[in-house]
């Protein structure tokens, strides 16, 4: 199994929902693009905390660029699916206003990635090669054993890498990814017949063919007033 096989079998991080930020300058006509907005029945109240949201920013565009190279970095991409196609970078933002817990301990390891960066390879993060970047990140990555209170960097990058992760595998692509067949009508072909002959039971010809006729199977029973089956 390799990585990224290997990422597909944890338990991703979950996130609440939380409080709001202040607002940005982006049309409200724009909210229509983001693919965070519902597409299911929300009351006045609700709908008014979703506008909000979806039309307040948290990260500066810097910040959104590093982030997207570090989720490239923890998820690279391949022939199903990239960051980009899954909008990670906008759901972690969207994150970042939805929860303003995690706002300090991000924009806080973001700065901590340059520090580093800069004092070790007299550059930015996003500047330093690959393996210079993955060096860094080896720091961070990993829990100190014995120490209860992990050190923030730690904890950083543990809440960076659940968001990517939940970003990427609740997406479209990382659905696919996962191959997931969940919430899928299967079909019923109804009690295996050595299992009845076992029991001593058959079904009604007439109910077979209208219940198990696969022919039918979208079609919506109909009943008599005396709670007969129809069709």
């Amino acid at each position: 199994m390799d990585r990224r096989e290997s990422i597909k079998s944890l338990l991703l991080g979950s996130v609440a929902g939380g409080l709001l930020l202040n607002s940005c300058d982006e049309p409200a006509e724009k909210v229509t693009e983001k693919i965070w907005e519902y597409q299911y029945g929300r009351n006045k109240k609700e709908a008014s905390i979703d506008k909000l949201l979806l039309e307040t920013t948290f990260f500066t565009p810097a910040e959104e660029e590093l982030v997207a190279c570090l989720a490239n970095l923890i998820l690279p991409p391949n022939e199903q699916g990239t960051i980009e196609e899954a909008g990670v970078v906008p759901f972690i933002g969207f994150m970042m206003v939805d929860y303003p817990d995690f706002q300090l301990p991000m924009r806080g390891g973001l700065m901590a990635l340059n520090g580093k960066a800069n004092k070790n390879f007299g550059l930015d993060f996003i500047r330093a090669e690959e393996a210079q970047q993955k060096s860094i990140l080896d720091q961070m990555a990993f829990p100190i054993e014995g120490v209860e209170e992990q050190p923030q960097e730690v904890q950083f990058f543990s809440l960076l890498r659940n968001l990517v992760l939940t970003g990427y595998f609740t997406s479209e692509a990382g659905i696919k990814e996962l191959d997931y067949r969940g919430n899928m009508p299967n079909i019923w072909d109804g009690v295996p017949q050595d299992v009845l002959d076992e029991m001593g039971l058959s079904y009604d010809p007439a109910w077979i063919a209208k219940c198990i006729d696969q022919e039918k199977r979208n079609e919506t029973a109909v009943w008599d007033e005396e709670g007969n089956l129809l069709t």
